[in-house]
């Protein structure tokens, strides 16, 4: 007996009780369902946090310690930091509060002085210096509030600014945000001193090491500021999202372990009712690995089908997340979603060989004249 013919007879075998081996399949099919689905749907809202919180993993900001009695952050601390990082951008901001308006209206506003915008943030409309020394840069929820374009002046603090340019929208978290805030030069910033550095580097893994040595060179005799590093919160998140997916994979597996148990039945309940059928086989010199082989085949067939079945489903659910929840495209072709669904087909058809190896054994190694006398 070849694997040709056994595979025939495996599939002739479940055709004779199609009831009893689609319900079977359909175990397994629920089980696939349940991990692959279970694990995309975790895996979007892990790429979607991930989104939203954008590039604040990137970003360190060093401020004065205020338990320490220090108010601001001198020129000769900043040198220090940028000293102490050697990859990214050190931005230094004065930060004040204040109303701004244009004609009847008025919003208020957080307001930065910063000296180089352009090297942190991008302009929607107009043109940001790389040298801040007049004018003001407005965030885009400024600009909408006030229905400010390039060109036109506006009123803070008292004193009349014309509009170089609109940033962008921020849609990600940031700590030093844009979207409400109005940039003005340094030197219109009252105060001495500035009251945060914001350190922007390419990779979490640089912004921990930068917040490293910004701690151990500025702080080394004193703690002159506090430090914090965003990148670990991006990390705890990442961190809880991986429990929370593996959480409803484990879940899951319940579903595909009872699936097992069911195949498990329906091959026991086919090797007592062809019980002859096999001694016969046996006696007329069909090998055990003959025997085994087929009866391992009608396993399988059982998980393939209940397994394709399952990832056909698992695309429909999540096509459907798709059309009625606002999830972008991006998110659901995520390349570890696939990975999902080949591991949840490839663990459904495991469980269903690895449920019906018992069977399997038990039919090949019947004594044929035992089976024959039953």
């Amino acid at each position: 007996m070849t694997r040709l013919p056994a595979l025939f007879v495996a599939r002739r075998n479940l055709s004779r009780n199609r009831l009893r081996s689609a319900l079977a399949a359909l175990g397994i099919l629920v089980g696939v369902v349940a991990i692959a689905s279970l694990g995309i749907f975790g895996n979007v809202l892990a790429v979607g946090a991930s989104d939203a919180l954008g590039d604040i993993g990137t970003q360190v900001i060093v401020s004065p310690n205020a338990d320490a009695g220090y108010q601001s952050i001198d020129d000769a601390t900043v040198t220090e930091i940028e000293r102490a990082t050697d990859a990214g951008t050190v931005v230094p901001l004065k930060t004040d509060g204040g109303l701004v308006t244009r004609g009847s209206n008025s919003a208020a506003a957080t307001i930065y002085g910063i000296e180089n915008p352009a090297s942190v943030y991008t302009a929607a409309d107009g043109r940001l210096p790389e040298r801040h020394r007049q004018g003001a840069i407005v965030g885009a929820e400024v600009a909408e509030t006030l229905e400010v374009r390039v060109g036109d002046s506006i009123t803070v603090a008292g004193e009349d600014h014309r509009v170089l340019a609109v940033l962008e929208p921020v849609e990600a978290f940031s700590p030093v945000s844009p979207d409400d805030a109005v940039m003005l030069p340094e030197s219109d910033v009252g105060g001495e001193g500035y009251q945060q550095v914001l350190v922007r580097t390419e990779t979490g893994a640089e912004a921990t090491a930068s917040a490293t040595a910004i701690q151990t060179t500025v702080n080394a005799r004193e703690e002159r500021v506090d430090v914090f590093e965003l990148s670990s919160i991006v990390n705890e998140i990442d961190e809880f999202f991986s429990l929370l997916s593996g959480f409803l994979i484990g879940l899951g597996g319940i579903s595909l372990f009872v699936a097992g148990v069911s195949i498990l039945n329906v091959m026991l309940m086919s090797t007592v009712e062809r019980r002859q059928e096999i001694g016969v086989l046996r006696a007329v010199g069909v090998p055990r690995r003959a025997v085994l082989r087929t009866m391992l085949f009608e396993a399988a067939l059982l998980g393939i089908v209940g397994a394709l079945g399952g990832i056909v489903v698992t695309v429909g659910l999540v096509a459907v997340l798709y059309a009625v929840t606002p999830v972008e495209l991006g998110m659901v072709l995520d390349p570890r979603n696939g990975l999902y669904l080949l591991g949840a087909f490839a663990f459904g058809i495991l469980i269903s060989v690895a449920s019906g190896l018992y069977p399997a054994w038990k039919a090949a190694n019947e004594r044929p004249v035992d089976a024959l006398r039953s």
